[in-house]
């Protein structure tokens, strides 16, 4: 019945998240590298409104406990100008090449964890960062509400590389469930992982 009502009020029920959607990054950067020069900086976060209370605290701490214990950089905390908070995650500063698949399987313990403790409606999003050798940033930005990806190319100030997020659209789209409405590209100026 629910069906039929959104049928005739023009409605589609929301995507669910789809969090192993995470990880189709790694073939998105090889992707990427071939087909326009990015490569992975390394860095990514994950974005979220805290809530109050002790039981937020403790299971943030938990989750920066746990990506901290592998030995890699610690993950750092910072909060945006909207009220969200930002976990920033980096693979290893020393290695050859970053390791993407190690760091998104660093952002989906995030945001598995925080949903598995209740709080998925609190996640906005997840991104991972990448340059090329002109040093423009990229990030591609995945919707939690959406389960969707969506490229962000920030130009500096609060202008954005629209000719360049379409470009990679074009090149990623099989490899990533790209957010079709592309109203809901929201640009995440400054954002926590967007450079190296």
């Amino acid at each position: 019945m629910k069906r039929l009502w959104r049928a005739i009020l023009g409605r589609t029920a929301p995507a669910r998240p789809d969090l192993d959607a995470l990880f189709g990054l790694p073939s998105a950067a090889l992707t990427l590298r071939a087909a326009a020069g990015f490569s992975p900086t390394g860095t990514g976060s994950v974005a979220f409104r805290a809530a109050e209370g002790a039981a937020f605290a403790d299971l943030e701490r938990d989750v920066t406990a746990l990506l901290d214990a592998d030995e890699g950089p610690p993950v750092e905390q910072v909060a945006d100008d909207y009220g969200y908070t930002w976990l920033v995650v980096r693979a290893d500063p020393e290695a050859a090449e970053p390791d993407v698949s190690g760091l998104v399987t660093d952002l989906h313990a995030v945001n598995s964890t925080l949903e598995a403790g209740g709080y998925g409606p609190s996640l906005l999003c997840s991104l991972v960062g990448f340059s090329d050798t002109r040093r423009r940033a990229l990030g591609l930005v995945y919707l939690y509400k959406r389960g969707t990806f969506y490229p962000f190319a920030p130009l500096g100030g609060q202008r954005r590389d629209n000719a360049l997020e379409l470009q990679v659209e074009a090149a990623v789209g099989a490899d990533l469930p790209m957010e079709r409405d592309r109203s809901r590209w929201f640009p995440v100026y400054g954002a926590p992982g967007l450079h190296p």
